[in-house]
């Protein structure tokens, strides 16, 4: 990790350039099959709201509400209320796209209730980050002018060490995203009267998939800004 983080100005910049290249791509291609499968109708007939109840009753969770929020793609579980929150696009949507949402989302309501070790982990990282993101807001372009008018590195270093807690945060996020994703489809794949085929089973996967790749390029492109402001900070002498 310290190698990759003395790697030249040019380098760390280009690194930036293609990894949000690539995740461009990947978001471009996961609206793309959110839409192809948003059109395709669920064979039950059951909306996004209907797959969500029915998973957490089949796991045993009686305390968590199903309820919808305003936008597109605000799909999320909140540990701090027990809700899963469900956009309209989801919510009503009796397709494809929209169990494969519902039932991951729930797949974080069922973690909770199991404890499980990342998202606890997770959880407890978040006040910290919140205050870490609100530094790196300020401290990476003021520690760089500082850094070359007065060749104090203190506010810079601070900036990357915030940053550097945000980049932990997106990838400790990735195993809590998949797992989720991994508990709904295994629960879609022994209930068939919510996804009654193969394919049906297969384009949730997908569709999920390309959900996952979204948070892996997330985290990629956090550590690659994390390398292009360390490259100012452990180059300064060059």
């Amino acid at each position: 990790m310290m190698n990759l983080l003395f790697i030249s100005y040019n380098s760390a910049l280009l690194l930036m350039i293609v990894i949000a290249l690539v995740s461009f791509i990947v978001q471009a291609r996961f609206r793309s099959k959110f839409k192809q499968y948003s059109e395709m109708p669920l064979l039950s007939g059951l909306s996004g709201k209907d797959v969500a109840e029915r998973m957490l009753k089949d796991n045993g969770i009686y305390d968590v509400k199903v309820i919808s929020v305003d936008g597109q793609l605000t799909d999320h579980y909140n540990p701090g209320d027990k809700t899963v929150n469900l956009s309209p696009d989801v919510y009503h949507s009796r397709s494809i796209a929209a169990a494969a949402v519902a039932a991951h989302e729930c797949g974080h309501a069922v973690q909770h209730a199991r404890a499980y070790s990342w998202l606890s982990f997770r959880s407890s990282m978040v006040p910290v980050v919140n205050v870490a993101s609100t530094l790196t807001q300020w401290t990476l372009m003021i520690g760089i002018m500082l850094l070359f008018f007065t060749h104090s590195p203190f506010v810079l270093a601070i900036g990357v060490g915030a940053l550097a807690l945000v980049t932990l945060f997106s990838f400790i996020t990735l195993p809590v995203e998949f797992d989720a994703s991994n508990r709904a489809l295994a629960w879609l794949n022994n209930n068939y009267t919510i996804m009654q085929t193969r394919e049906e089973h297969d384009q949730a996967k997908d569709a999920l998939w390309w959900a996952a790749m979204t948070y892996v390029v997330a985290a990629l492109s956090s550590l690659a800004t994390l390398v292009y402001y360390a490259s100012f900070l452990f180059n300064r002498r060059d």
